[in-house]
């Protein structure tokens, strides 16, 4: 045998093609049709002591695009070799995935001994060789803070700015933004336990002029182990350096509350993560609703963002709160 191959694409017939035409080769293949499946694939086989000698992956698929794939597959497998296929590339798309270790790339149409060719092409390696326990010991401090929001509704417009002001500096407040939508103002407290978030909302509530929309705990979204393991390890690695960057880029910023089917969290939440556009999504209301930021730059994007969102299986009702900038932070 050559080799073990996992092959993720959304489209039956070249997921089939691939798997019989490598077959051929002296490979052994395992096609998925997503990014979670190829997730669950890939965790199951290590518990197994199952190891795989390549990766290749299409880039855009319906949960998770193949970049972002590849992207947290480098953090835990560093030497497995990957090929990154697509029929709609581009040499930007092209730039991102050779600028990772040991990968290569290949448009479609190809023939296997194309494949088989680019896949000799890379050095050997395995997921043998795991980066997985490192990962997880490095999100635990982040787990131990409590978080929640509040939305308020300001009565008294003339103290507007000085509300807002007071809101903004209010120790225990991690975010205040001033919105423009159903409500004016949008708060994140944080702190070490449920009843020091309580404080600071009862605080918030006792403000004259001031009335409270709604309050709503942070909770985790629940996310089997795999799909958990990933989401973490994307928001080190990419999610979380982009909040900070997006926050000095131009443009729209927005947050958005999405009524959803609890039922189809884990799908709808990963489809939600997993959008470029989108800088943070927690999830609140006992799994029925999430909250979050979008950006967007230029005419008509953020219309194609809500569009996107309302188009995911489960999503109920999307709504949008935009962010007036008041202070520089």
């Amino acid at each position: 045998m050559k080799g073990r191959i996992l092959i993720i694409d959304d489209e039956a017939e070249i997921r089939r093609n691939l798997t019989v035409g490598l077959t051929q080769e002296g490979y052994t293949a395992v096609a998925c049709p997503d990014g979670i499946s190829a997730i669950h694939e890939l965790n199951q086989a290590r518990d197994k002591g199952v190891t795989y000698d390549y990766l290749v992956t299409d880039i855009f698929m319906p949960d998770i695009d193949g970049l972002k794939i590849l992207k947290v597959i480098k953090v835990q497998y560093p030497d497995l070799p990957v090929l990154v296929i697509t029929g709609f590339g581009d040499e930007s798309l092209k730039m991102t995935a050779l600028s990772e270790h040991n990968t290569g790339y290949l448009d479609k149409p190809f023939e296997i001994p194309d494949l088989v060719g680019a896949l000799e092409e890379l050095s050997p390696g395995s997921t043998k060789t795991s980066a997985v326990a490192e990962v997880k010991g490095a999100d635990t401090v982040l787990r131990e803070s409590v978080s929640a929001y509040l939305t308020i509704r300001i009565t008294d417009t003339a103290r507007s700015m000085e509300i807002f002001n007071e809101l903004h500096k209010m120790e225990g407040i991690q975010k205040c933004e001033a919105v423009r939508g159903d409500f004016d103002i949008i708060v994140l407290a944080q702190g070490s336990s449920e009843d020091e978030v309580k404080a600071v909302f009862e605080k918030i509530g006792g403000m004259e002029g001031v009335e409270i929309a709604s309050m709503s705990p942070v909770e985790r979204p629940k996310l089997d182990r795999d799909v958990n393991e990933f989401v973490k390890v994307y928001a080190q690695a990419m999610k979380q350096p982009a909040q900070v960057k997006s926050a000095m880029q131009p443009g729209t910023m927005s947050y958005i509350i999405v009524d959803i089917d609890p039922n189809a969290i884990q799908q709808i939440f990963t489809t939600v993560f997993f959008i470029d556009d989108v800088i943070f999504c927690d999830v609140i209301e006992e799994g029925k609703k999430l909250v979050g930021m979008i950006t967007s730059e230029g005419v008509g994007r953020k219309s194609t963002i809500l569009e996107k969102l309302n188009e995911i299986d489960g999503v109920r009702r999307v709504r949008e709160a935009t962010v007036i900038k008041l202070v520089e932070d």
